[in-house]
């Protein structure tokens, strides 16, 4: 080995080491730290690139040196080359002659989804990485990936939080880290040549067709000809953006703490505030629901929309696959409206509706009384709307909209509640009653009904 290849490897190695005894065991102990004794468990992010065989041979490497640690890797077999299931065969011939054990996922990349191939690949890895079992994933992404991660975000006009690109470390289970974020893709070359360390070259990086591979290929050797030290700079430029994103967020925590709940605005928050931080606010409430940041012009649509309509107007914003409504000044995030739906219940103790799960449960002198419904000719189907039922034998018929207002049942709640219905009559609402003479007596076998909306994101 050469004094330079030495010089290399040490530089590489200094950076890895610096990382480990300080963020990695920070945020991998305090993920196990009820565990009788901590072991933390590390996964690489493979893909048989030169920069991912880097960074698996510097942790097997840094690993080796600390008992507590078990690693390993994970391969995502995306589909997209047809060379996919020989990178598949190399990253498992590298990790068997590192003793490492590999975990090879295979996904659908969804072509036709309208984000682009890029974004459908990296969304469909990147739900892997979050599902797996362990403390740390470590990403070998450099600083050459982050200049270009910050021209691609210019470039679609993001701000602050966009422009902060890739975070070195994101709390989280499993935490990712980064930790060659600020080496160059030249230093981890140099390290593989020294080491010996083999690689495969996906051949769709050659395709500038692709807008990061457009920007590596055509852009970057322009920019380094009349600014030779541009990555430096613009992953320099990204951590002040990830200071000024940080102040934003906590401005906007400030803002919500007068609300008190963070998983619900006050319409009037919105209101009062000036236009820039009222903007700040949601756009930060929606990231806090795991939503995708709008456009500038949705965005400022969606505000006049929270903020000017009637308090009595139904408000329903769709976005990144959820709702956005308004239900007695407060502005909450919830599952997309149900689809219309009928279903037979003939005694299930449960029935899974696209709303959500009604279960019966068996009891004395409570719930539908089992006798009235013992035919078994009891529908289950959605709201149609104008529907009303008799509560009390001396009471009048109310219409299920004033006892849904009168419950506070916001008006996308209406939509996924079942009603069940009787010979053609209306007998029952989960949450709002049963129907005064289908009601069980005292002594009577009835079914307890129990409903149970689906959260967004359950499937």
């Amino acid at each position: 080995m050469t004094a330079a290849q030495a010089g290399v490897q040490a530089s590489l190695q200094s950076a890895w080491h610096s990382v480990l005894p300080t963020e990695l065991r920070s945020v991998t102990y305090g993920a196990v730290r009820e565990a009788p004794a901590p072991a933390v468990r590390v996964a690489v992010a493979l893909s048989g690139g030169n920069d991912s065989m880097a960074l698996l041979d510097a942790v097997a490497s840094a690993a080796a040196r600390h008992a507590n640690i078990s690693l390993s890797a994970v391969h995502v077999h995306h589909g997209l080359s047809r060379y996919a299931d020989e990178w598949v065969a190399f990253c498992e011939r590298e990790c068997t002659d590192r003793n490492i054990a590999i975990d090879v996922r295979r996904v659908h990349v969804e072509r036709s989804g309208g984000i682009g191939i890029e974004a459908a690949a990296r969304n469909a890895r990147y739900a892997i990485f979050r599902s797996l079992d362990a403390d740390a994933l470590l990403l070998a992404h450099h600083r050459d990936d982050q200049a270009e991660t910050v021209l691609l975000q210019l470039l679609s006009g993001a701000g602050p939080h966009g422009l902060a690109a890739m975070s070195a470390l994101r709390a989280g289970r499993p935490a990712l880290m980064r930790p060659f974020l600020m080496l160059e893709r030249r230093t981890l070359e140099a390290y593989n040549r020294a080491r010996g360390v083999r690689s495969i070259v996906d051949e769709s990086n050659a395709d500038a067709t692709f807008a990061r591979n457009f920007l590596r290929t055509r852009i970057a050797p322009i920019l380094a000809e009349q600014f030779p030290a541009y990555a430096s700079t613009l992953e320099r430029a990204a951590r002040h953006q990830a200071d000024a994103a940080e102040l934003l967020d906590d401005l906007a925590r400030l803002d919500a703490a007068q609300d008190g709940d963070v998983h619900e605005l006050a319409q009037a928050t919105l209101a009062r505030l000036p236009p820039a931080r009222a903007r700040n606010l949601l756009r930060w409430f929606l990231r806090q629901q795991g939503l995708r940041a709008p456009s500038t012009v949705r965005l400022e649509s969606m505000l006049q929309q929270l903020i000017d309509a009637a308090p009595d107007a139904s408000i329903r914003l769709q976005h990144d696959g959820a709702e956005i409504g308004r239900h007695r000044g407060r502005v909450k995030v919830h599952a997309p409206t149900s689809p219309s739906f009928e279903q037979h219940w003939d005694g299930q103790r449960e029935l899974q509706l696209p709303g959500g799960t009604l279960s019966f449960v068996a009891g004395i002198g409570e719930g539908l009384a089992a006798r009235a419904v013992a035919d078994a000719g009891v529908v289950v189907r959605s709201r149609l709307g104008g529907e009303s039922i008799r509560l009390r034998a001396d009471g009048p018929r109310q219409e299920l909209k004033k006892l849904f207002q009168a419950a506070g049942v916001p008006a996308w709640e209406r939509e996924a509640r079942p009603f069940l219905w009787h010979r053609a009559k209306l007998v029952a609402v989960p949450g709002i009653g049963i129907a005064h003479d289908y009601r069980s007596g005292p002594q009577d076998a009835g079914w307890r009904m129990e409903w149970r909306r689906r959260d967004r994101g359950e499937s």
